[in-house]
């Protein structure tokens, strides 16, 4: 099964994942696919991924973007799978920690709910200091993500494999162009 894990603030109706899923239906791969809408705690967030990854027959594979991204790390260390990650965000725990007391609002839902310590811990209790197997992991960044500076995501997954764009953006305009790369991947 391969599991795309979208952002913070987003859900299963972001670009990326519809076009994902989509493009697996095309193949006759829909249920090889899953892209859970998450809760916007982030223990809630992985409860709800470990699921799916022991439902999964076989070893499941991870396709995560922004902090989607960070909770794919973290889920591929953890039990040994295959990650794609998308302009990922790399210590998420503290980029987030600065949202703390703020009301956030999910893009496609709408819901609301203020961003607290509770969070930030949570995300702080996912951290991974280094990747340990460089292999499992694809990097897709481009250069001009106005979110998230790329060379941080370089440096992290240094040996891994990676394909860094110049210019584009934090949704990674080029994603269409990798489907098949991340299958093959």
């Amino acid at each position: 099964m391969l599991i795309y894990i979208h952002g913070f603030n987003s859900s299963s109706q972001s670009g990326k994942a519809r076009e994902m899923a989509a493009w697996m239906a095309e193949r006759g791969l829909a249920e090889a696919f899953a892209c859970p809408d998450l809760p916007h705690r982030p223990a809630a967030a992985i409860r709800q991924l470990e699921d799916l990854i022991a439902a999964s027959r076989g070893p499941a594979k991870l396709l995560g973007s922004s902090l989607g991204g960070f909770y794919a790390t973290w889920l591929a260390e953890r039990h040994g799978l295959k990650a794609v990650l998308v302009n990922p965000c790399v210590a998420c725990h503290d980029k987030l920690a600065a949202y703390v007391g703020q009301i956030q609002k999910n893009w496609h839902s709408g819901e609301e709910y203020r961003f607290a310590a509770e969070h930030a811990a949570e995300l702080d209790a996912l951290r991974v200091p280094a990747i340990t197997r460089p292999e499992r992991y694809l990097l897709l960044a481009e250069t001009g993500d106005e979110v998230l500076d790329y060379r941080e995501a370089v440096a992290y997954y240094a040996g891994a494999r990676q394909e860094v764009l110049a210019g584009g953006d934090h949704g990674f305009t080029r994603f269409a162009e990798f489907l098949p790369a991340i299958l093959a991947f």
